[in-house]
């Protein structure tokens, strides 16, 4: 299924804009059943509310189930809400806090200043937007309008989310450069390694460890015990990406790769994201390399009929270790190239047990 026949959802940043629009209407109308958004991309949206409530005399509550539409999101069905409360004022204010589930900022190098509540600055924007259009609907001014965004289950949420290790603790974060979550795209994904990037550097951090996922960071933290945790960065699939987002901070002088062969080769072959590289081309290109290095047309064979690189591995390791050191070499050299020859670049290449098979050093 190609990109353009998945649905696009919302960001929690957009549910959060939804839901103070119908809270505020709700003061000067009946409460709606659902809210048209403006995206900051222009593009609007019918936004479904799932309960409005009045909570006080000049407060209303209202929650939005935020739909990721078709990409995988943790926040996926997430109730978020708000409590807004309206009060007389000289001119009109906005007040925008995080309550129970929002988290705070502990960390500097992100997009907001330590001890802030994690809303970033685009879903800021969509919430007062939202409130501009309801108060030029009813012909509203000199309001104050408190705006507190909670997310009922976000200390739960945040523990599958990196987080903790971006120092915003206490519940996730309200994010959204647009509003709208297109699939696929993996704009979230980049912004996490863009801002984990950040956090490092404003640490004061020049080295940083990229592994792929979860258990590939494992290994390297073993490798690496002295460095802190803002140091290790998962990059998925991210192979050139990762590498921009390093060269907008300056700070970073140098860049340490740790991966299991199976992302291994694929980075070999020059792969700009991972997961684009074909299985079948890969174990060919590697079968290539297998009779030229070694000669050995058998071990050619077994690698071009193996179902996986990991399959393969097992027949490369360790009776053949020039293979992976070939291997590792053009890891380093796309890596550099990607990077423009600005950062020193190290590769480790681990066995399936998380021992280096390999290590450019």
């Amino acid at each position: 299924m190609s990109s353009k026949t998945l649905k696009k959802g919302f960001t929690t940043g957009a549910a959060a804009a939804a839901a103070v629009k119908a809270a505020l209407i709700s003061f000067f109308s009946k409460p709606p059943k659902s809210v048209e958004i403006r995206f900051l991309t222009g593009e609007k949206k019918q936004i479904d509310i799932q309960i409005i409530k009045k909570t006080g005399k000049n407060q209303y509550k209202a929650l939005v189930i935020k739909d990721a539409g078709d990409d995988p999101d943790i926040t996926h069905k997430a109730q978020i809400g708000v409590r807004v409360t309206l009060s007389d004022a000289n001119d009109s204010q906005i007040n925008i806090i995080g309550g129970k589930g929002v988290g705070i900022i502990t960390k500097p190098g992100l997009e907001l200043p330590v001890g802030e509540p994690a809303i970033n600055p685009g879903p800021r924007t969509m919430i007062q937007n939202c409130v501009a259009d309801v108060f030029t609907l009813f012909n509203i001014k000199n309001k104050q309008v408190d705006i507190e965004i909670f997310v009922p289950k976000g200390e739960e949420l945040a523990k599958k989310t990196l987080n903790a290790r971006l120092g915003i603790l206490g519940g996730i974060s309200i994010l959204g450069t647009t509003g709208i979550v297109t699939p696929m795209s993996h704009h979230a994904y980049i912004a996490t390694i863009k801002a984990s990037i950040s956090v490092a550097a404003a640490k004061g951090l020049d080295t940083l460890v990229f592994t792929t996922g979860r258990r590939s960071e494992r290994f390297a933290m073993e490798i690496f015990k002295p460095f802190g945790e803002e140091a290790f960065i998962q990059t998925g699939d991210f192979f050139k990406a990762s590498l921009d987002m390093v060269l907008l901070n300056p700070k970073i002088k140098r860049v340490t790769y740790t991966v299991f062969f199976g992302k291994a080769v694929k980075m070999a072959l020059g792969f700009e994201h991972t997961h684009a590289a074909k299985s079948e081309l890969t174990l060919k290109k590697l079968a290539d390399w297998a009779v030229d290095i070694t000669g050995n047309r058998e071990l050619e064979k077994q690698i071009a009929t193996a179902n996986t690189a990991r399959h393969a591995f097992s027949f490369i390791y360790p009776e053949y270790p020039e293979l992976i050191c070939h291997v590792g070499h053009k890891i380093r050299e796309n890596a550099r190239r990607f990077s423009g020859n600005k950062l020193e670049i190290r590769i480790i290449i681990l066995d399936f047990d998380g021992k280096v098979a390999f290590d450019s050093v």
